[in-house]
């Protein structure tokens, strides 16, 4: 920011190196505050402050809730190189000339700062700023922000290990039993960074009339604490969605993948703001809620180095996937040709049409039932042999 007036042409903050999009803990933060002034001015002191706080700041009813943390204060008074000074250490400042006061300061050991944020009711941020003192007049000030990001390593042991769980949930309608849903969902390890793939390995089963739609998303949550209240905003990132799953079938993940997108890392240790994330997988069930499962992310910086035990397989509990192929359908045929389907006469019919798919949306919608369509079909010509496996790829398979 530059602040201007009648005697002050210039004056502004530049850091010395102007290419660092962010500093960490220990950093040197240095620069200069660039002056030029219009006429003959004298400058009692120029004072540098860095600065460094999380503030919250919100409305809760008709009271205005506010907290403010400090995690860097800093001032000191520079400055100018080889320029003359009165006894008072005031300086006279001339047009035509171009002053540079220097300044430089470290910043505090790690674990004693909080990454830069911006949030819905709430910020943490950092700058610095510049005082000039004149007699008789009001001080001028400028500032400029610059970003913080601690380091955050996702290569923990705590981070890399698996996590996952299961959930389920009956489905009534008008208090009537209308079967149940559920999921059983893993991921490899729960510390990511921007731009990775989570691979999803999950089993969805649907027993009820209606049609589900299983899906997954990251979500953010951030917690505001502020007058001893708490606020809490929860935000949707990125999104998959699967296959409609009918009644009585079932649908399986094999490392379906979501990417984690351009976002802030998780901030924890600040006291008044928390911004944690989550990968929810759920399902979507028409006239009813959702069945929800969240499993906690930690978005860091330092990315996956390839080491640590990893796994992108999920164990089955009850052994209906089988990842002994790559294929969706893996069939050993007998070696004589099977009977030929031109000596069927009887005809096909089908007394009503197929169960429309759902459209993708979350939203409140009318229940949904689906009538399955009765089929006559002819009866299949019988094999010699026949040897089938089912992979773990298969889209839909019965519910056991």
């Amino acid at each position: 920011m530059v602040a201007m007036t009648k005697r002050v042409k210039v004056f502004e903050i530049a850091f010395n190196d102007p290419s660092k999009t962010f500093y960490c803990s220990g950093d040197k933060v240095a620069g200069k505050v660039l002056v030029e002034v219009s006429e003959v001015t004298r400058v009692m002191a120029m004072k540098v402050l860095g600065v460094g706080c999380a503030k919250v700041e919100y409305a809760k009813g008709k009271q205005r809730c506010r907290e403010e943390v400090d995690y860097l204060k800093y001032e000191d008074v520079v400055q100018l190189d080889e320029h003359p000074t009165d006894n008072d250490g005031s300086v006279i400042l001339r047009p035509g000339n171009k002053y540079e006061y220097s300044f430089g300061f470290e910043l505090p050991a790690q674990g004693q700062l909080v990454s830069s944020y911006k949030g819905k009711f709430g910020f943490v941020q950092y700058y610095v700023k510049a005082l000039m003192e004149r007699p008789c007049q009001p001080a001028l000030e400028c500032k400029k922000h610059f970003e913080v990001e601690e380091p955050l390593d996702v290569n923990t042991p705590d981070l890399l290990s698996p996590t996952g769980g299961m959930k389920e949930k009956k489905v009534t309608c008008m208090f009537i039993p209308d079967g149940q849903v559920s999921l059983n969902a893993k991921i490899d390890r729960r510390g990511f960074c921007e731009g990775e793939e989570i691979c999803i390995d999950a089993k969805f089963e649907n027993t009820c009339s209606r049609i589900v739609v299983p899906k997954a998303a990251i979500v953010a949550k951030q917690t505001y604490q502020a007058n001893g209240r708490t606020k809490v905003f929860r935000q949707k990132l990125s999104s998959v969605r699967g296959n409609h799953i009918i009644s009585g079938m079932c649908d399986a993940w094999q490392g379906k993948s979501i990417r984690v997108p351009k976002i802030k890392p998780s901030i924890l240790g600040c006291n008044i703001i928390r911004v944690e994330y989550a990968l929810m997988i759920y399902m979507h069930i028409p006239g009813s809620e959702k069945l929800i499962l969240e499993l906690p992310l930690v978005i860091g910086t330092v990315p996956y180095n390839g080491f640590g035990s990893r796994t992108n397989s999920m164990s089955s509990q009850d052994g209906s996937i089988s990842n002994a192929s790559n294929s969706w359908v893996s069939l050993r045929m007998p070696s004589s040709a099977p009977p030929s389907y031109c000596d069927i006469t009887r005809d096909c019919c089908i007394d009503q049409p197929l169960t429309p798919l759902l459209d993708d949306y979350d939203g409140g919608d009318s229940p949904i039932f689906m009538n399955a369509a009765q089929f006559q079909f002819p009866p299949l010509p019988a094999y010699s042999e026949v040897e089938e496996e089912f992979n773990a790829n298969a889209r839909m398979l019965p519910v056991c």
